[in-house]
């Protein structure tokens, strides 16, 4: 087959829906562009994670492209979304059930604004065990999911500003831009103990990376519809 742009190597930015993973929106992608082009492979990669319970900007790169995703992995991340104070959960968000609960009647908005202030700078932080980090050649979630227990070393994170858009005590609105690396659930978690109560992510949307805007990006469909519309020679 003739050479086509994706095999020469493009940026891809994609909004990608909630309860799909980083992973099914590449193989999604890839599928695409080789059933349009009937190519046997194609290299395409993405640059940073998102979550399954997370929406947002996912950059995909093509080709040749794979080469630099290290550069757009190591741009600032910019995010919004929502936390719950007065409960905890194993994987610090929606995936697992609550496993405490706290009084939030002691918890003022003062106080939650406060809070957040100090979390704005270089900050120590341990990423979730319900993770796809490795320990001993195994993914964290994996360890967690068959009730194995793990420690987690903390690592220097950078947040760069930290902004509460909505304070409902017990559910927290923000906005937060941060260093490549940081784990908004544990900023969740992290937030409820600096309370001396408990948190856990209930919403997060990726909204930028570097440059690039999730206003930017198109949907899986829209994607998939705009292939389609590309010549084949």
């Amino acid at each position: 087959m003739a050479d086509n742009p994706f095999s020469a190597g493009r940026v891809i930015l994609i909004d990608k829906p909630l309860n799909w993973t980083s992973f099914q929106v590449v193989n999604k992608v890839r599928w695409l562009i080789k059933k349009h082009y009937q190519l046997k492979k194609i290299k395409v990669g993405h640059a940073g994670t998102l979550d399954p319970l997370a929406s947002g900007l996912l950059i995909l790169c093509t080709g040749p492209q794979t080469k630099v995703i290290d550069t757009y992995q190591a741009q600032k991340k910019v995010y919004t979304g929502r936390f719950q104070l007065g409960a905890t959960t194993p994987s610090y968000d929606l995936e697992t059930e609550v496993n405490q609960t706290f009084d939030t009647s002691v918890l003022t908005d003062t106080a939650v604004k406060s809070c957040a202030k100090t979390f704005v700078g270089t900050i120590q932080q341990a990423p979730p065990i319900f993770s796809a980090l490795k320990k001993d050649g195994k993914r964290l979630y994996d360890i967690a999911r068959s009730g194995g227990q793990v420690e987690v070393a903390k690592r220097p994170v950078t947040i760069e500003s930290f902004s509460l858009t909505d304070i409902q005590i017990p559910h927290i609105g923000f906005e937060i831009a941060c260093s490549k690396g940081t784990y908004i659930r544990s900023i969740a978690h992290d937030f409820g103990q600096a309370l001396n109560n408990g948190a856990h992510l209930t919403q997060l949307r990726r909204t930028q990376i570097g440059d690039f805007h999730v206003d930017q990006a198109q949907t899986i469909e829209a994607f998939e519809q705009a292939l389609s519309l590309l010549p084949v020679t």
